[in-house]
């Protein structure tokens, strides 16, 4: 279901849904009321986005590539910018990757609860990847995570850790950003054998730059994410 759902939005753009060749008239999609930024780096700018029912936003173009989770199920409608609307339905978990020049309205219809999504801006610049030395298996590809978008700037994995479940180390050869879609407990460790318990609620984003080892551990109950690995 999320392979097809990240297909379909893909298929926005083949519609030709949302280009513009004005857009440098029109604002850009963040910041605006609704999103809370939540981190920001070299790499990308998160935002923690809210979209109140039936309040549609201005028509604003897309300056970055960007990459979303949602956190939710929910409708909604985006309107180009020839004023033809297209209603759209997602689901809690599904993921994708979007290009720079995307032009619309956006307008959540859902309300209880409201459309709720993690939005990416990625910036132009591109994280260094160090080359594996260490002799730990590379993050990704892993058992059980399922590739779901892989393009010249990013993949994205749907992976769950389960309690119980073994914890290898791993080295992350490409900087990523894990955005969580369930509220969870993770103990992670270095290759030193110092742990830590962190807890991460829904739509939080733990930021990994390449070159790191370590052993994630599920402790309480599933933790569900998307990783982004930068390229």
């Amino acid at each position: 279901m999320r392979l097809r759902r990240a297909t379909a939005v893909g298929a926005w753009i083949v519609l030709g849904l949302g280009f513009s060749s004005r857009g440098q008239d029109l604002p850009p999609a963040f910041p605006r009321e609704g999103a809370t930024q939540v981190l920001d780096n070299a790499w990308g700018t998160a935002w923690d986005v809210t979209w109140a029912p039936n309040m549609p936003t201005a028509m604003h173009r897309h300056a970055y590539d960007y990459v979303g989770v949602e956190l939710v199920d929910s409708t909604f409608n985006l309107t180009a910018p020839s004023g033809q609307p297209r209603t759209s339905s997602l689901k809690k978990g599904d993921c994708y990757f979007l290009p720079k020049g995307i032009t619309h309205i956006e307008e959540g219809l859902s309300s209880n609860p409201p459309r709720h999504a993690i939005l990416i801006d990625l910036k132009d610049s591109r994280p260094p990847s160090p080359d594996n030395t260490t002799g730990y298996p590379t993050a990704f590809p892993r058992d059980a995570a399922k590739k779901i978008v892989d393009n010249q700037r990013v993949t994205m994995w749907d992976y769950t850790w389960t309690p119980g479940q073994t914890a290898p180390t791993y080295f992350y050869e490409k900087a990523a950003f894990t955005i969580f879609v369930d509220d969870g407990q993770l103990n992670l460790t270095g290759p030193d054998g110092k742990s830590e318990v962190r807890v991460f609620n829904a739509g939080q984003i733990l930021f990994t730059p390449g070159g790191t080892a370590r052993s994630e551990e599920a402790m309480k109950n599933a933790v569900h994410a998307i990783i982004i690995e930068l390229k």
